[in-house]
């Protein structure tokens, strides 16, 4: 039978993290895979991410993209020096 079951190591013993399927001073085969750990708030709210990513979608476009924005995204009658 094999069983997955999640567990902490607390530095001297594992402590499964729910009641696991095994009765008592049942022998069994550990294999110890590491979960990854979760990213800190601070790293997923990097002000930078959008930017980096922005700059590395090589974005091609008219040279005035910035100027006529709005001409851009609305049309025509947006462009306000016509």
């Amino acid at each position: 039978m094999t069983t997955t079951f999640h567990a902490t190591f607390d530095g001297e013993v594992l402590r499964p993290d729910g009641p696991i399927p095994l009765a008592p001073d049942t022998r069994v085969r550990i294999t110890v895979e590491e979960e990854p750990s979760e990213v800190p708030a601070t790293e997923e709210c990097n002000p930078y991410g959008w930017l980096h990513f922005l700059a590395s979608a090589n974005l091609d476009g008219p040279p005035d993209w910035s100027e006529r924005l709005d001409f851009y995204l609305y049309g025509e009658g947006a462009r306000r020096d016509e």
